[in-house]
């Protein structure tokens, strides 16, 4: 049985990740994540939207439009699901004073017939004690820490099948602030704040996003179609500043949807801002989403005096985005990462900004120690579509709301927490290097299907990405970085030119490197591809054809070497089973170079559980005895039950020509993968898709790659598994 040990491999990593006597950097480390379907069934639709959380941050309530109810968790060592409670509409957000919830919510009939309540919770009854009607469709809520105001966007959104969705559109929004002094909630007093005639971008119709109060009793309200800013005093109500949020201009952007990364354009676009936060009681930033006029790709801060501009990130979310794994290239046409939301919190002696980018499933945190200067720190991955950003200094944990819910897709609605460490990198998980756990410097990477070892290199190992991405590239990954680090691009090219394949799986071989790329059976064949050092295709070699023509709905999914020159063979794992197969048996496919013969064997798929599938997804050689099959499911997060590693011992096995029976191998499990998928708190990923074996016998390790669907789709968190020594 293949045995694997963690201790050595964390102590590699530490090493490797800090000098002797360095001290370890402040960051913030995921330690759990809760989908909130837990408070109901899988079977609902869910979203947590907005979060917010009590002074001790023990209780976290989150708003859940589509149950028309907010939920309830309680926070510790993890999120422990804690009930709902129904909303008369669609809550919006939600922030809480004492022990006291006040919750937006939209009760609206059209968009030419807003309406909307504040609903006031008594968290500990959890029983609602007063509702207010706020006349319109309310958005963003925001209490002073006083306690003696709150601050109501009142959108009244624009209907964007109307004109193209243009500006003006009646109703007009306006700014509601509620006194909370003086009675009890039920006689709390509302007040209007109108915003009409201040915005350059179609003045008649405001509608007002976000809400941000700072210590000096004022709010900042952007209004994101207008492209605007306005500050109101909350005890007179009167707007004591406004300016347009302007435009940015960003160099070096993606602006295709074309499977590449390519940053070589520039924009210029309005910023219209959503999410707005006080970095300090003068300076304030925003999420620069954009709308139907533009999106700059950027995240801004403004004086709040002047209404100048101090800091633009330019490209910088971008970037970070390309070396977590996770741009989004499919937006790149369109506001691509689109940073959407934005908190600001004060940690001990440090002051951080969060930035949440909505397509990117990543929240970026600087240092905003010096507003003006804001400094990048780390890149935390969530769930898809993050919404709400929460922090709570009380327990030094961040607490995202992502609120993409699709269960068809196996994607989730989710809360996910990050707690401030102090721990290295290296030793903040047991299974692996925590979050990130692999980033590149530049190089555009995900969807990496396919890992191999490098022979003679007990450091680096090989990954192809799929078809997600085009031209097809082979990606060195230095494993004993921590993170891991993509550090270098091959792109494939056939007849001299880039070529696209959808690459499953490569085995690096003394001379290059075979690829096997996924058919369908139909429009596009299975192949097995040989490549030179360089990257040049030289040989593409087909499946026999009386086996391709059953070759239908499943493909190659791994590919793995054993022996070199005359006695090379080739071996290829194929993900389920075709159309000739016995239920239950996928093919293990070996190929000899030096002949051109095929060979077949028969793989026993574990049984799936109710609604899934099981198959492999890849293969690579522990020795020329051993091969070690990775076998999984197709579910993810609390779905997820095989995502396993097996240990086929091919010594007895006699593989046979195209037509012949083919002959069952034994295997025998030597891993279960699901402990290192849900470590530091992480969702269990569907597609464990990857697998290395580094070095030579005794000393040689077990790594593993998820693959990312290059967000499409899915969470889109590139995921670098360290699995241990082999025993």
């Amino acid at each position: 049985m293949v045995r694997l040990c963690t201790g050595l491999v964390a102590l590699v990593l530490l090493v490797s990740a800090a000098p002797a006597g360095a001290s370890a950097p402040s960051r913030f480390q995921r330690f759990d994540t809760m989908p909130v379907f837990r408070n109901s069934s899988a079977a609902e639709h869910t979203a947590a939207e907005i979060a917010a959380a009590t002074a001790d941050g023990e209780l976290v309530v989150y708003t859940d439009s589509p149950g028309r109810r907010i939920g309830f968790a309680k926070a510790g060592r993890e999120f422990t699901p804690d009930g709902v409670l129904p909303m008369p509409g669609e809550p919006t957000s939600v922030d809480i004073v004492g022990r006291l919830a006040l919750v937006a919510v939209d009760t609206s009939k059209s968009y030419t017939e807003p309406s909307g309540v504040l609903v006031v919770v008594d968290l500990g009854s959890r029983h609602v004690v007063a509702t207010h009607e706020l006349g319109g469709q309310p958005d963003s809520i925001d209490i002073s820490a006083d306690g003696r105001y709150a601050a109501i966007a009142v959108e009244n959104e624009r209907d964007e099948d109307v004109n193209g969705g243009a500006l003006p559109q009646a109703p007009a929004g306006y700014l509601t602030i509620v006194d909370l002094v003086g009675g009890g909630p039920a006689s709390w007093q509302l007040r209007e704040v109108e915003l009409t005639g201040i915005a350059q971008v179609a003045p008649a119709d405001p509608e007002p996003e976000y809400v941000s109060i700072n210590g000096r009793g004022q709010v900042a309200v952007t209004l994101q179609e207008n492209n605007h800013i306005a500050i109101v005093d909350l005890r007179s109500g009167r707007i004591v500043r406004h300016f347009s949020a302007g435009t940015a201009t960003v160099a070096r952007t993606d602006t295709k949807d074309d499977g590449r990364f390519e940053p070589t354009e520039t924009i210029t676009a309005a910023r219209e801002p959503d999410a707005v936060a006080w970095l300090d009681d003068r300076t304030l930033g925003t999420a620069d989403e954009g709308d139907y006029l533009g999106g700059s790709r950027t995240w801004t801060v403004f004086d709040a005096g002047s209404g100048e501009v101090v800091f633009s990130s330019g490209n910088d979310l971008q970037r970070i985005a390309v070396e977590q794994g996770q741009y989004p290239d499919g937006r790149s046409d369109n506001k691509g990462v689109e940073p959407e939301g934005l908190a600001v919190a004060t940690f001990g002696r440090d002051r951080y900004a969060f930035v949440g980018m909505e397509r990117a499933n990543l929240v970026a945190v600087y240092d905003v120690s010096d507003p003006r200067r804001p400094r990048f720190l780390q890149a935390l991955p969530t769930g898809v579509g993050p919404e709400g950003l929460l922090p709570i200094p009380a327990t030094g944990t961040l607490v995202v709301a992502a609120e993409e819910d699709a269960a068809g897709d196996g994607i989730r609605s989710s809360l996910s927490g990050y707690r401030l460490t102090h721990k290295p990198l290296a030793l903040s998980s047991q299974r692996n290097q925590g979050t990130p756990s692999i980033v590149s410097d530049g190089i555009g990477f995900g969807a990496l299907s396919g890992l191999s070892g490098i022979p003679g290199n007990h450091r680096d190992v090989v990954a192809v990405t799929d078809s997600a991405y085009s031209p097809t590239r082979i990606l060195t990954v230095d494993t004993v970085a921590a993170p891991a680090k993509v550090r270098a691009e091959l792109t494939l090219t056939k007849d001299g030119k880039p070529v696209g394949y959808d690459g499953e799986g490569i085995a690096a071989r003394g001379s290059g490197y075979w690829i096997a790329v996924e058919g369908d059976g139909k429009q596009k064949p299975n192949l097995l591809v040989e490549v030179a050092a360089n990257g040049a295709v030289t040989k593409e070699v087909p499946l026999p054809e009386v086996i391709a023509k059953t070759a239908t709905g499943n493909g190659f999914e791994g590919v793995t070497v054993i022996g070199s020159g005359r006695s090379e063979q080739v071996w290829l794992a194929v993900q389920r089973e075709w159309k000739a197969d016995r239920l239950g048996q996928a093919t293990l496919a070996r190929y000899t170079p030096a002949t051109g013969e095929w060979a077949f064997a028969a793989y026993p798929l574990d049984a799936p559980q109710a609604g899934a599938w099981i198959g492999l997804s890849e293969i690579t050689a522990l020795n020329d005895r051993t091969l070690l099959v990775l076998e999984r499911d197709n579910q993810r997060g609390d779905a997820a039950r095989t995502k396993k590693v097996y240990r086929v011992d091919i010594t007895g096995v006699t593989p046979v020509a195209a037509g012949a029976e083919k002959p069952l191998v034994a295997k025998k499990q030597a891993e279960d993968l699901l402990p290192a998928l849900q470590a530091g708190g992480a969702t269990t990923h569907d597609k464990p898709e990857g697998l290395a074996v580094i070095g030579t016998w005794p000393l040689q390790r077990l790594v593993g790659v998820v693959d990312n669907d290059g967000l499409d789709d899915a969470p889109g968190e590139s995921v670098f598994l360290r699995l241990g020594w082999i025993r």
